[in-house]
């Protein structure tokens, strides 16, 4: 799978992710900090994650600010980007399967490099929603209904 990857700031938490998709074989597009000498603001380094997946460079997106709460606003205003703020895995699952989100947000805070990993596994192993309600509730989302 091609994931984007941005933060503001690189972390442990952030190191433990990027390193558990690797280990699984997923082509990695790194955003801000994570690359070495980018001092990318997160309001930016949130945008350009959210670009990467709503123009089809990448199939989803995994983002991390401090609280998660800025980042996810951000991602939010680019127009296709359907970005969810989750704290455990099966917040995780659940934003896959009724919300359809394709950007992943987490708090480097709150959030300790094993429930990161997990959360992020439970994120990219979920299933979109196929039923009408989560159809027709998606469709309301995205303006189209």
């Amino acid at each position: 799978m091609r994931i984007a990857v941005g933060s503001d700031m690189r972390q442990p938490v952030t190191d433990a992710v990027v390193q558990w998709l690797r280990d699984q074989g997923h082509q990695l597009t790194l955003i801000g900090p994570l690359v070495d000498g980018d001092d990318t603001e997160w309001a930016e380094a949130s945008a350009a994650t959210a670009r990467a997946v709503t123009s089809g460079d990448a199939d989803v997106g995994v983002l991390f600010c401090w609280s998660g709460t800025g980042a996810c606003i951000a991602a939010n205003k680019v127009q296709g980007a359907r970005a969810a703020l989750c704290a455990d895995a099966e917040t995780a699952r659940l934003a896959r399967k009724y919300n359809h989100a394709n950007l992943l947000v987490m708090s480097m805070r709150a959030t300790s490099p094993a429930v990161a990993v997990e959360t992020t596994g439970a994120f990219l192993t979920a299933p979109w929603g196929e039923d009408d309600f989560d159809i027709r509730n998606v469709r309301v989302v995205d303006g189209l209904a």
